[in-house]
């Protein structure tokens, strides 16, 4: 599946430059050997990485991880990717099942995590996500750094109401003014929420579909396509943002960053929580086998610990909306003395409604395996087509 989700960063810090300076400063001057992590620009929430090695007491250096979840597990079984990093991040669903089963990350002793005990139930053994950070032998293979369920974000201003349903996005009312990702999993999937919720078409899991089920599925968007629907079907992060920003679109499936930079543009952009359900998805840390041999364990869970911490989870929420992983985060904005009373409740806002979309029993595991892949591939470019 294509993964734009990770090709939309821009720099941005959350505290003045002249107090990172003096943070800097403080900290000492690395001398082990760095750790090679191969991840997303997402995974920094400071100005440059050298911020995050500072906070972290870690030494990083950081090597840029494509959005192709074929093309990470190239790099691991057929080139040397054992041998070039010691940590790398997954592109969600599943991902990590394949790595252990090719011999490439180690089971991870999260007693060396100090703020393991800070991660928020959702990753209990058997819980919501519990599957996600382990293997089918049930031992913890990954260390989850951002999670989210992404939704519609709609125009209120013009709309004049709120929205809660995925109906809107294939309305009549709003043909022309709506918009789809050009990415077979996200939009496959929350149609295929959509269409199971409602009672529109019989599914079984918006997920991991049957061969009839991918059919149904697609013949409904193309239907939609060919009535001119959709004003367009958004490529990359800031054509996404821009449709939004400007009115072309009122109504798009999206990642919630997306709706807040649309925001930022002066929009009265806002993204709902959606009564069938929203895909979920998370991404984690993995160390790899070649991280191990280079003995950089301590380093590796050193950083696992600053990506369970608030400092980490206040800013990964106030820069792009995704959810922390920690717990107690209403708590700790509230006590920060820098944050404004309107930040404050901006960021409080934000949890609600992540807790909100949590509870949905609608809601669908993003899924980079499905069984039936080939038929999913085959009916997206006949929908692409169409």
């Amino acid at each position: 599946f294509k993964m734009y989700r990770r090709d939309f960063i821009k720099n941005f810090t959350y505290f003045s430059s002249s107090l990172c300076l003096i943070h800097l400063l403080n900290k000492r001057v690395f001398a082990q050997e760095a750790l090679k992590i191969l991840t997303i620009n997402i995974a920094k929430v400071t100005k440059t990485w050298d911020e995050m090695s500072v906070e972290s007491d870690v030494p990083i250096s950081f090597y840029e991880k494509k959005g192709s979840a074929a093309e990470l597990i190239e790099i691991f079984s057929k080139g040397d990717g054992i041998e070039l990093y010691d940590a790398i991040t997954d592109n969600g669903g599943n991902q990590e099942d394949i790595f252990f089963k090719n011999k490439l990350i180690e089971t991870l002793d999260i007693s060396n995590i100090k703020n393991w005990k800070q991660i928020i139930p959702e990753y209990g053994k058997n819980k919501e996500y519990s599957d996600s950070i382990r293997n089918e032998e049930g031992d913890i293979v990954g260390v989850p750094y951002l999670s989210n369920t992404d939704s519609l974000a709609y125009n209120k201003t013009k709309i004049g109401e709120d929205i809660n349903t995925w109906e809107a996005l294939f309305d009549s009312q709003f043909k022309g003014y709506s918009s789809i990702q050009n990415s077979l999993g996200p939009t496959f999937t929350i149609t295929a929420i959509y269409l199971k919720q409602s009672n529109k078409q019989d599914i079984k899991n918006p997920s991991n579909m049957t061969k009839d089920e991918i059919k149904g599925v697609c013949e409904f968007l193309i239907k939609m396509k060919k009535r001119g629907q959709f004003k367009k079907i958004w490529e990359s992060f800031n054509e996404g943002v821009e449709l939004l920003a400007n009115g072309e679109v009122l109504v798009s499936s999206c990642w919630e960053p997306m709706s807040i930079f649309a925001q930022t543009k002066g929009t009265d952009i806002k993204y709902g929580v959606m009564k069938e359900g929203h895909l979920s998805w998370n991404n984690i840390w993995m160390f790899t086998k070649g991280g191990k041999k280079r003995g950089q364990q301590k380093n590796f869970y050193k950083l696992m610990d600053l990506y369970l911490s608030p400092w980490f989870g206040i800013r990964l929420l106030d820069k792009y909306g995704f959810t922390p992983q920690m717990i107690g985060m209403k708590n700790y904005i509230n006590d920060l003395e820098n944050l404004d009373v309107v930040k404050k409740q901006i960021l409080t806002e934000r949890l609600v409604d992540k807790q909100k979309r949590i509870s949905i029993k609608g809601n669908s595991w993003q899924n980079l395996y499905p069984k039936e892949i080939l038929t999913y591939k085959d009916w997206w470019q006949k929908f692409l087509a169409a």
